[in-house]
């Protein structure tokens, strides 16, 4: 399966004209997807296209890479790296692809899918997708004012029904629109029902622009069904890409991690966090991530408490050199409930 599994991943592909590693990208994570994580994440490598945190279209043209929380990178990852940003419409849109593609990122992306009520309510994210012209006219906007690719992340939108979703990917593509990502659930569901790859393929079939699938992908196999289930180019991976940041290299060339990955993960995100951020915000992110990490372990929810009680990243270091010996308990299978929280 893994080789079944490589070979896919690492077809040939460009995006807008412009080629990339392979088909195994990092999903856009607010509070998890940092510069932070993204430097751990290069250690272990094979990772096709990043995607930066979303960012706020409105505040990105005046933003300050060394202050801000979210729209802040190192350089040698802006070739490889798709800037995010969310608005509702091209009056803000517009002027943050400006300041993306000034910056020198590989690309943006429109998000279309967040349906987190502070952004919706600013007609944002997914509430675009109760719009379709209003979608459109932003794609349109964005794309007529960056040469970069530009990206859609969507979701069904707000009725299971596949067909709107459908004819708004055709009207994406029409608009120029390089690449989209997909995730098949309607906009108001948490994770609450399974996603419905179908929906994927069915996107998919409607364009011949890329068409990468998101949405519970946990194991090589769930990659490799994905894929062959539904004819999507690639896959664009989220929280299971925060749990095991070395499953990029894994999946796409068979390396292995090592006795202590979990150790050095940990380790060299507590200093990655420490080198970008003041102490505070770091000790706040590293206890967003334990939640999927924990979720590795079958004894997850005592080890997350274990990190949880940390009072410095200096306490961080401890618990993880104490706590993530080599031998202990797995789940074949991570503990997606604990993702649910």
């Amino acid at each position: 399966m893994h080789e079944t599994l490589a070979g896919l991943l690492n077809r040939p592909l460009s995006i807008g004209g412009r080629p990339v590693a392979n088909r195994l990208w990092l999903s856009p994570m607010a509070g998890l997807g940092h510069v932070a994580y993204r430097q751990v994440l290069d250690h272990f490598g094979s990772c096709g296209l990043a995607f930066t945190e979303m960012c706020a279209a409105r505040a990105l043209p005046t933003e300050n890479r060394r202050v801000s929380t979210v729209f802040r990178w190192r350089d040698e990852e802006l070739d490889r790296l798709v800037c995010q940003i969310a608005g509702p419409g091209p009056q803000e849109l517009v002027p943050a692809a400006r300041r993306v593609e000034a910056e020198g990122f590989f690309g943006v992306d429109i998000n279309m899918g967040c349906s987190v009520s502070g952004i919706i309510k600013k007609g944002a994210g997914a509430a675009l997708l109760r719009d379709h012209d209003a979608a459109l006219a932003a794609a349109e906007a964005v794309r007529e004012a960056v040469s970069i690719p530009v990206f859609v992340k969507f979701r069904t939108g707000w009725s299971p029904d596949v067909a709107p979703a459908v004819a708004l990917a055709r009207r994406f593509e029409s608009a120029g629109v390089d690449c989209l990502v997909f995730h098949p659930r309607v906009a108001p569901d948490k994770r609450t029902r399974p996603p419905v790859r179908d929906h994927i393929r069915a996107v998919a079939e409607a364009v011949s622009i890329p068409v990468f699938g998101n949405g519970d992908v946990v194991t090589p196999g769930d990659c490799l069904d994905m894929l062959t289930a539904t004819g999507c180019d690639g896959v664009s991976v989220g929280r299971m890409a925060i749990a095991k940041p070395w499953l990029f290299a894994e999946w796409t060339g068979g390396t292995a991690p090592g006795e202590n990955a979990f150790m050095e993960y940990a380790l060299r995100l507590a200093d990655a966090l420490d080198e970008h951020f003041d102490p505070i915000r770091a000790l706040k992110r590293f206890k967003l991530f334990t939640v999927y990490f924990a979720a590795n372990f079958t004894f997850g929810h005592s080890l997350q408490s274990r990190f949880l009680a940390a009072k410095s990243m200096d306490d961080v270091r401890a618990a993880a050199r104490s706590l993530l010996v080599p031998g202990l308990r797995l789940n074949s299978r991570p503990n997606m409930n604990m993702h649910s929280i």
